[in-house]
């Protein structure tokens, strides 16, 4: 019979083995991003509300409600700043977004939380999505090449792209606000 402090000793090791680690990689802070995004001091935060058909819009763009009723983002001179989530597989995926114009800049993931599809946050992946536009229809004008494992993680950076270049259009940004 084992002592009380050896079944304790044995409960946290059977935990340790058996549940699987969180593994969060921070890529790039918010302060990281916005400098990287504005060569410097960026400009003061604006708020957009997800209300009425924005959030309609935003619903069809992501096939399902944003999960915060306002967000903020960053407008200078025609180019926009955008911190976004969306779940990969299971946790969320922290995207940064700079739009010039009507076009994305740069799409970097500042924050990966899941276990596998890590590879999204490399630049050979998020490249792909520079200089991309939205169609009418609300998609993306170029295609974006998938990595075997990480579907789901490729199809949520797409989704916040989308919505990003949505956003940036909708706030009046690209009109140089």
């Amino acid at each position: 019979m084992l002592s009380g402090l050896k079944k304790s000793l044995v409960a946290c090791w059977l935990a340790l083995i058996t549940t699987p680690l969180l593994a969060v990689s921070v890529y790039e802070t918010q302060a990281e991003f916005l400098e990287r995004a504005f060569a410097g001091t960026p400009p003061q935060p604006e708020v957009v509300w997800l209300s009425g058909e924005r959030k309609s819009t935003v619903h069809q763009l992501l096939g399902h409600d944003y999960p915060a009723l306002r967000l903020r983002y960053w407008c200078k001179k025609g180019s926009s700043a955008w911190v976004l989530e969306e779940i990969g597989r299971e946790l969320p995926i922290t995207v940064g977004v700079v739009i010039d114009k009507d076009y994305i800049r740069s799409l970097r993931v500042m924050t990966y939380r899941e276990n596998r599809g890590g590879e999204v946050a490399t630049p050979s992946f998020t490249d792909q999505f520079n200089g991309a536009a939205l169609r009418v229809d609300n998609t993306l004008n170029t295609n974006i090449d998938g990595i075997s494992g990480a579907t789901m993680s490729v199809h949520a950076l797409t989704r916040l792209a989308n919505m990003a270049l949505f956003l940036h259009n909708d706030t009046g940004c690209h009109n140089g606000a």
